[in-house]
């Protein structure tokens, strides 16, 4: 396990690429199952999630190679695959869910251990779980294993109404539902674009859905799919970290390969802020040349504010003038975080899903532990900005979620390194 080393005070200056986005690539590796053959998949970014799915995929039948130069998977799928997700794979990542649904939709079963992953709340699967019994599927949970067996001749076309906008559940249920018999209907579906990327490969394949990007997405079984090649949605995650990192620090820095619609009420609340946004073709350009004015956030489902970017608003605010209210509607969890950004002298005060932060004029560098990706990232930000050395151990969480961050921050002018635990015995 390694830290960061961050002496605070530097303005960063300079430009980034935004490569695929971590909460499709994974996704789309498992879209592969569905279709025997060879698939490629463009601008996958080079995270350990990534190598843990792919020797998921290995362990289920698969060949899986990755190039980190062109960041580009190759997947070889046979005909026949295995059903069974192993515990040791799915505890590190909840993102080894997504392979349920491709699962029981080719092989008619599933057996997949409940997945573990951050520490940000309870994400249970029973929208998951109730969906694919509409379908005509029975579920049990049998020693850590969710286990999943198709009707004979296969999943049933239904209606299904999501209680909430689940993410996974949407993802689950589209990949059970493209080679169901008959039409299945999924209602209050999640509109994220990492949804409609998802659809998008899955039309490439020879899927039919309509209704990608509404919240009621309609699929028509077909009795085959194709592999096809196909290149990533660009991370708006990791896109608004570095706007923030712009604003945090009186910066200026321009993103590349960023889809601005994607971001619209992120950029609007930095302009609240007090920052200056310059929208480009191929991404946006963010200036802040005084102190940041605090700004009331309420995380909520897309299009609304991203939960992955309240850490770091959190942290902008914590530095900023006046005081604001952020408000957690996804995760309860979330904002176990605040305890740490406490240690480097942030007042922030928590009342179940809400946190109230007074903006102070300084922070100070202390040793921080993250707790899951985004509260890192949050916490390096926050580091940026405080007087002294911050220490944030357990980056690997970090490294879950953002392509050589530390190596990118020096670039822009940031002083940070990357060092080996202090081993304590």
């Amino acid at each position: 396990m390694d830290v960061f080393r961050i002496q605070g005070g530097a303005r960063l200056v300079g430009e980034v690429h935004v490569t695929g986005a971590k909460n499709s690539s994974l996704k789309l590796m498992a879209v592969a199952l569905l279709a025997p053959g060879k698939t490629v998949i463009h601008a996958v970014p080079n995270i350990l999630d990534v190598t843990i799915m792919a020797e998921l995929l290995r362990r289920l039948g698969c060949s899986v190679t990755y190039s980190a130069e062109t960041e580009t998977v190759e997947i070889e799928v046979p005909e026949t695959i295995e059903h069974r997700a192993d515990y040791d794979l799915v505890r590190r990542m909840r993102a080894s869910i997504a392979v349920l649904g491709p699962l029981v939709a080719r092989t008619g079963a599933a057996d997949v251990a409940l997945p573990g992953g951050d520490a940000i709340g309870s994400r249970g699967l029973d929208m998951h779980t109730a969906g694919l019994e509409r379908m005509g599927a029975t579920v049990a949970n049998e020693h850590g294993y969710l286990v999943v067996h198709a009707p004979d001749g296969g999943l049933i076309g239904t209606h299904v109404y999501l209680d909430f906008p689940s993410v996974g559940a949407t993802e689950t249920l589209l990949m059970a539902a493209v080679t169901a018999n008959g039409v299945t209907v999924i209602d209050n579906a999640a509109r994220e674009p990492e949804i409609s990327d998802i659809c998008n490969m899955l039309l490439a394949m020879g899927a039919q859905i309509d209704g990608v990007g509404t919240s009621l997405l309609t699929v028509t079984g077909v009795s085959s799919l194709r592999p096809v090649e196909h290149t990533t949605v660009s991370d708006r995650i990791v896109a608004g970290t570095w706007a923030v990192a712009a604003a945090i620090t009186g910066g200026d820095i321009t993103v590349r390969n960023a889809n601005n619609e994607h971001l619209s009420i992120v950029l609007e609340k930095l302009i609240t802020a007090g920052a200056e946004v310059e929208i480009l073709s191929d991404g946006f350009r963010i200036q802040m040349n005084r102190r940041p004015t605090a700004v009331d956030v309420v995380t909520l489902p897309y299009p609304g504010f991203p939960t992955d970017l309240q850490p770091q608003f959190i942290a902008l605010n914590s530095i900023a003038e006046g005081s604001a209210m952020v408000t957690e509607n996804l995760f309860e969890a979330r904002f176990r975080f605040v305890q740490e950004l406490s240690r480097l002298g942030a007042e922030v005060r928590t009342d179940g899903h809400h946190a109230l932060i007074r903006g102070r004029s300084q922070l100070s560098g202390a040793p921080v532990e993250a707790t899951d990706i985004r509260a890192g990232a949050g916490l390096v930000l926050a580091g940026l900005v405080a007087e002294g050395e911050t220490t944030v151990h357990a980056v690997e969480h970090i490294d879950r979620g953002y392509v050589g961050f530390e190596e990118q921050l020096s670039a822009l002018g940031a002083i940070i390194v990357r060092e080996p635990s202090p081993q304590i015995f």
